[in-house]
C-alpha cells in the first residue's frame, strides 16, 4: 500500500517519467534495465566473441532527461560514448513471461541513448567490478517522447540511427538485433519480476564513439521518432 504523503520524515522525491507523442500525459518509470551486446557490428567493434548472449544491467529511473535537454558532461571520465537504442515501455509484468504473451506488455515504443563513461567502464570490467560507475550517472539515459503501440504496433525493422553535429555516427537496422524484443522480455522475466511503467533499452548497433560537450545528439528510429540532445560543459 503507498504511503501517505505525510508520512515521509523528508519529502519524497519527484517520480520520473516520459513523455507520450501527442498527449499531455506522461508515463511513469519504475526502473530501467538495459541490454548489451545485442547487435553484432557492436560487439565486433568493442572487441568481444559475438557467441556470447546479451546480458543486463540497470540505471537508475531518474536518470531519464528528456527530449531537448542539454546534459552535462559527467565528472570522472575523458570519454563518454553515445549509444542509441529503442526503448521499450512496459504496461504489465510479471515472471517468467510466455513468449506468446510478451508483445502483450508493451504499452509503447521511444528513441533513447545510454550514455556511458567508456574508461570508467572497462576500468570495472577489468577489475570485474559493477557497471554502475560507468553507466548509472545523472542524465544518462535520455528518452524521446513514446509512441503507444496502438499507433505504431511493434517495430520490429527499420532505420536506427544517430548523428554528431550533422555527422552520421551509428546507422543500423533494428532487424540486426540479436535478441528480438519479445525474447528480450521474456529472457529478463526469468530473472527479475518485470512490473508496469519498467522501461527496457534494448542495445545499441555499432558506430559507437566519444561525445564532447558542445556536440548536438540526433537520434532517429523509423517509425518510432526522434530525440534530440546537446552535451553541455561539466557542472560548475
Amino acid at each position: 500500500m503507498p504511503a501517505l504523503a505525510d508520512s515521509y520524515v523528508i519529502p519524497p522525491p519527484p517520480r520520473p517519467a516520459i513523455a507520450v507523442a501527442g498527449s499531455d500525459k506522461t508515463f511513469p518509470v519504475r526502473r530501467i534495465w538495459c541490454v548489451g551486446r545485442n547487435y553484432e557490428e557492436h560487439i565486433r567493434e568493442m572487441g568481444h566473441d559475438v557467441r556470447d548472449p546479451p546480458f543486463f544491467f540497470a540505471k537508475p529511473a531518474d536518470a531519464i532527461v528528456p527530449d531537448g535537454t542539454r546534459v552535462p558532461y559527467p565528472s570522472l571520465t575523458k570519454d563518454m560514448h553515445h549509444e542509441v537504442e529503442l526503448v521499450v515501455a512496459l504496461k504489465s509484468g510479471g515472471r517468467n513471461i510466455a513468449l506468446d504473451r510478451a508483445l502483450d506488455c508493451i504499452y509503447g515504443y521511444g528513441v533513447g541513448i545510454d550514455l556511458t563513461r567508456r574508461d570508467l567502464q572497462i576500468a570495472s570490467r577489468d577489475m570485474k567490478r559493477p557497471w554502475e560507475i560507468g553507466k548509472a550517472f545523472d542524465a544518462s539515459a535520455p528518452c524521446g517522447p513514446l509512441q503507444p503501440t496502438s499507433k505504431i504496433g511493434h517495430p520490429s525493422k527499420g532505420r536506427i540511427a544517430l548523428t554528431a553535429n550533422g555527422e552520421v555516427r551509428q546507422d543500423g537496422d533494428l532487424a540486426q538485433m540479436i535478441w528480438n524484443v519479445p525474447e528480450i522480455i521474456v529472457k529478463l522475466s526469468e530473472m527479475v519480476e518485470l512490473a508496469a511503467g519498467d522501461i527496457i533499452m534494448t542495445g545499441t548497433p555499432s558506430g559507437v564513439a566519444a561525445t564532447v560537450p558542445g556536440d548536438k545528439l540526433e537520434c532517429e528510429i523509423e517509425g518510432v521518432g526522434r530525440l534530440t540532445v546537446t552535451i553541455a560543459p561539466p557542472p560548475a
